[in-house]
């Protein structure tokens, strides 16, 4: 038996564990029972500040819950892969494989599809019924609070683990895991559409799952052509930061919406400009040619030694 070097890389857990349907609901569980450890736990450490300054536990609930949720879910799956790595295939979680699009043009790209594809479902939050005042709050709270606190929660932790979890896990799993007839996962219109429904759900309410489901299936194209969890940080995090940075600008805070800020003429050739410039980005990603039957995450084979750049 070969001896395995020693991987530091966070991404080199996990590549011998795709879950299929039954794996994904656990790892699903798992992120519901970290989200319970991870508010008991940020609860008890915030107590002793809930008299003086009633803000200050709000955000650190928040900055000691977010990721502490995500944890049993990452043990579990390394543990699985570790187990899975004497024989089973592996598959990346971050691969490179941009093609003739070469990994800059490949991030601009990426960056200006999910800014005009967030322009384009804008309007959905515009036509849906009022969202209740107590979750406005709450958003209002991660985007107009604290600038550094929220920068790190919704800039940083939310691409990163969710990217882990959605595109990562789910979607890499659905694609590759082995059926028992011998096949290995599902269509890749079908894992897209599961990741990115599993997307929605873990926002936990209408008004986000919505525009996460339509993003995530824009992201899970992007992960199925390249295989890069890089590209879909890099647009989850954009995505995430513009939002932030609009919260922020005073002269924006009675407006919630790109066509209340633009008024109707301006918006809908904004609309049209941008519908136009998604789906000539989509065929860019969608010509490029596929490095393996299922994708572009890059196969591992169980008897190499694990060594990821």
């Amino acid at each position: 038996m070969n001896k395995r070097t020693k991987n530091y890389n966070f991404y080199g857990n996990f590549p011998f564990y795709t879950p299929g349907f039954k794996g994904g609901i656990i790892l699903l569980l798992l992120f519901l029972a970290g989200a319970l450890i991870g508010t008991i736990v940020a609860s008890i450490i915030a107590a002793p500040f809930a008299s003086s300054s009633p803000e200050t536990v709000v955000e650190m609930v928040t900055v000691i819950s977010y990721p502490i949720m995500f944890i049993p879910p990452m043990i579990y799956a390394s543990l699985q892969s570790k187990r899975n790595s004497f024989f089973d295939m592996g598959y990346k979680l971050d691969s490179n494989n941009f093609g003739s699009l070469g990994p800059w043009k490949a991030a601009l790209l990426a960056t200006a599809l999910v800014l005009t594809a967030g322009f384009i479902i804008d309007i959905l939050g515009y036509i849906m019924p009022d969202m209740p005042d107590w979750l406005k709050n709450a958003l209002q709270g991660l985007t107009g609070g604290n600038i550094w606190i929220n920068f790190l929660c919704v800039s940083i932790f939310a691409p990163f683990f969710e990217e882990w979890l959605c595109r990562g896990m789910i979607l890499r799993g659905l694609l590759n895991y082995k059926k028992e007839d011998g096949t290995n996962g599902i269509k890749p219109v079908w894992a897209i559409v599961i990741s990115a429904a599993v997307f929605a759900v873990i926002h936990g309410n209408l008004w986000q799952a919505i525009p996460a489901f339509i993003i995530g299936l824009v992201m899970g194209l992007v992960y199925y052509k390249t295989g890069s969890l890089k590209l879909t940080m890099l647009m989850h995090f954009v995505n995430n930061t513009l939002a932030l940075a609009m919260g922020q600008i005073d002269s924006l805070s009675d407006y919630e919406y790109w066509i209340e800020i633009m008024g109707p003429k301006w918006y809908w050739l904004a609309f049209a400009a941008c519908a136009i410039l998604t789906f000539l980005i989509i065929r860019k990603f969608l010509a490029l040619p596929n490095k393996y039957p299922k994708g572009g995450c890059d196969i591992l084979d169980p008897n190499q030694a694990i060594e990821e750049a």
